[in-house]
């Protein structure tokens, strides 16, 4: 699998030449879905409200989205895609087009995991999590994916008395880096998450996620993994997700700034969600969707040229509808970034003494069905 060169995120630019880029520079809106919420299983407190589906039929309504824009599908090994249905997943790609662009070990469900995967005390437990890792690395390599998404969700704790924290992360980066050198070239993104089903996940920020990437990659010795990072490339990133970010408090621009400022963007989750609470994966817009467009906005200020994974839980609603729903949220708001006066937004934000409330009342009328009705925006003198 070839590694997609993202080294320009790290770019720094002049508010001049970032003004440049913004007038030339437009996200790619190439869509992803994840298999498993095609048919949405119960959850604690309610009974599933949809039939459970075989792969090929999840797969059939995927592929029937395929003209509205939907360009990957991303699963996990063993319980979506495994050695008995890859040639399912093979000729769903050869017929629609459609490309598995990341599988995911699922390090979090059975029941041998339930004091964690590969930060698991349990030498066993550890290193059934490291040889599962190994595997779906492997099936990565073989359908030609872009990236492998890990999420420690099952490793942490609720009751951190008397545990010894450094040794579990340690373990934890050290069975990603062996499972990393016995498979090389193949990129992995943690996708952090802060909480649920562990009362607290290690590793469960953007900010802890970056930190998780330079350990493991100072801990890689395969040969082929060392010529990539001298060459500047990463080889652990990130998977963040929308809805994880938020239920961390954090602000969706900067976490994004700084994933990207070291390079590290790999791939993106899309949803909506209140602040803290528990995971909703609810469609992209529903809530808050200026920080949709504050997010895109900065994806496109620092030239993002991944993929945007749809990550929701349709339980309520038909997977094909919501996934349409999600696609036109991000397509309108990706119009509305597109449609600013760029070479203003910027000046405001440099001479922010000079452009005082401006931008809000800027995007007040950005965003106003009517804006005509609105009484006029004061000129912004730029020079």
């Amino acid at each position: 699998m070839a590694l997609i060169d993202i080294r320009e995120q790290g770019k720094r630019r002049t508010p001049e030449e970032l003004v440049q880029h913004l007038n030339s520079f437009e996200l790619d809106l190439k869509f992803s879905a994840g298999v498993w919420y095609f048919a949405p299983g119960g959850g604690r407190f309610h009974d599933r409200y949809v039939p459970e589906q075989s792969i090929e039929a999840r797969l059939e309504v995927a592929a029937r989205l395929a003209d509205y824009g939907l360009k990957g599908m991303e699963a996990h090994y063993p319980n979506e895609i495994n050695e008995e249905n890859l040639e399912v997943w093979k000729s769903f790609v050869r017929d629609t087009g459609i490309r598995v662009v990341t599988v995911v070990p699922l390090l979090f469900w059975d029941a041998q995991f339930e004091w964690g995967s590969l930060s698991s005390p349990i030498p066993t437990v550890r290193q059934a999590a490291i040889q599962r890792t190994i595997r779906t690395l492997e099936i990565n390599q073989e359908l030609g994916t872009d990236f492998a998404i890990v999420w420690p969700g099952i490793d942490g704790y609720e009751n951190p008395f008397g545990m010894d924290l450094v040794a579990a992360r340690d373990r934890f980066a050290q069975g990603l880096a062996k499972a990393m050198d016995a498979v090389p070239g193949v990129r992995v993104a943690e996708e952090p998450k802060p909480y649920e089903p562990r009362g607290h996940i290690l590793y469960g920020t953007s900010y802890e996620g970056l930190l998780l990437a330079q350990k493991v990659e100072g801990l890689l010795k395969n040969e082929q993994n060392k010529k990539l990072l001298a060459e500047g490339h990463i080889l652990v990133g990130l998977n963040p997700e929308i809805g994880h970010m938020l239920m961390g408090f954090e602000d969706l621009p900067y976490s994004f700034s700084l994933i990207m400022e070291y390079g590290r963007l790999v791939h993106t989750h899309w949803n909506s969600q209140p602040l803290g609470n528990y995971d909703q994966d609810l469609n992209v817009g529903v809530i808050s969707p200026e920080q949709t467009e504050a997010a895109l906005y900065v994806l496109k200020m620092y030239g993002y040229q991944g993929y945007f994974g749809i990550d929701i839980n349709p339980e309520r609603m038909p997977v094909e509808q919501a996934l349409r729903n999600c696609m036109d949220a991000l397509r309108a708001a990706n119009d509305r970034i597109n449609s600013l006066d760029h070479e203003k937004v910027i000046w405001a934000t440099t001479h922010p003494d000079k452009a005082r409330g401006w931008l809000e009342a800027y995007l007040i009328r950005v965003r106003a069905l009517h804006p005509e009705k609105l009484p006029p925006l004061p000129e912004l003198k730029t020079q």
